[in-house]
């Protein structure tokens, strides 16, 4: 027996419009192809949610279908012939419509009933029950939709921060190249996909082109790195500035800034540059911080070796002194 459809929407019998909207929305989302591209369970399960949104958000299917159930649809693919159609027998449509004679056996169909099914048939049903068979009447199938394409991409990332475009070709059908400029959204994710609408496979049939889905990969930065919408920059400092502080110049992606070092900073430090990090088109903005480096020399004389030695026994530090397992 096939299932209830306000069941598969998981909904009352009186559930309203908005409520059947916000059920078949769910559904649809959890179960949509595009989501569950190998799971062929959720693929016909998002069938039967389509179907039965499909006759319940649909005032005259709903009504046919609260009270003659699916059997309705069955009517509605060819003419009515002298008989009832089948799940139909037993039903008095002259006390449901208020009509004369009733519509079982080869009686008149009553006019009201017969509107009725012609409007949600587009006229269908023939000439109502009497007058023998009526030629069956074909329905015209739904143009399918072309295939969706997969491509992959990799962008610099300082596009993927600032926005930008990038070009990739696709091969079609009879073996031509296409070139196709893909925007890029400034702050897209790595591992994020792009659409483009009707740039997928041409229909077999005469509908839409499928989609064109772009993953897109960022590459690596030889100083910057992301968390989220924040960007991490590392900044190296020689032995003076960390000691005694100053200010240092930094690139950024909106411009170079100057960033003031407090003295005694130590490797490892951050210091926080407001809205300086990603800015997406929505208005969002992250931070920047710059991540402190001393960089020490790498060659010394010893004069200057001499002098390192009586400054650290002057000061008399100890950096280890917590470190402890």
């Amino acid at each position: 027996m096939a299932e209830d459809y306000y069941d598969i929407l998981g909904i009352q019998r009186g559930a309203s419009t908005d409520e059947i909207q916000k059920a078949y929305r769910k559904l649809a989302k959890k179960y949509h192809p595009d989501l569950n591209p190998d799971d062929k369970t959720a693929q016909k399960k998002f069938k039967e949610v389509q179907h039965a949104y499909d006759v319940l958000s649909d005032d005259k299917k709903r009504q046919m279908y609260d009270q003659f159930g699916p059997a309705f649809e069955q009517a509605g693919q060819g003419g009515w012939s002298g008989q009832v159609p089948p799940g139909w027998e037993g039903v008095d449509f002259s006390q449901m419509f208020g009509g004369g004679a009733g519509g079982r056996g080869g009686g008149p169909m009553p006019a009201d009933l017969e509107e009725l099914l012609k409007q949600f048939t587009g006229g269908g049903f023939g000439g109502g029950f009497e007058g023998g068979p009526q030629p069956r009447r074909r329905s015209r199938r739904a143009p399918t939709p072309g295939a969706d394409l997969q491509h992959d991409l990799e962008v610099p990332f300082r596009t993927a921060v600032t926005g930008g475009e990038a070009t990739i070709r696709i091969r079609r059908p009879h073996g031509d190249v296409e070139t196709i400029t893909v925007k890029i959204p400034a702050g897209i994710e790595d591992g994020k996909s792009i659409r483009l609408r009707g740039q997928g496979e041409p229909s077999p049939s005469g509908g839409p082109a499928g989609d064109l889905l772009v993953t897109i990969h960022v590459g690596a930065h030889p100083h910057y790195r992301r968390d989220g919408l924040d960007l991490i920059v590392e900044v190296p400092v020689t032995l003076a500035e960390a000691a005694l502080g100053g200010k240092v110049d930094v690139p950024t992606p909106h411009g170079t800034i100057t960033m003031t070092l407090p003295p005694g900073t130590s490797s490892g430090k951050k210091i926080r540059a407001k809205d300086y990090g990603i800015r997406t088109k929505d208005g969002d903005r992250g931070d920047l911080y710059a991540e402190i480096l001393i960089a020490a020399p790498q060659s010394i004389d010893e004069t200057s070796a001499d002098l390192i030695r009586k400054l650290d026994s002057r000061l008399k530090q100890n950096p280890r002194e917590d470190l402890s397992w």
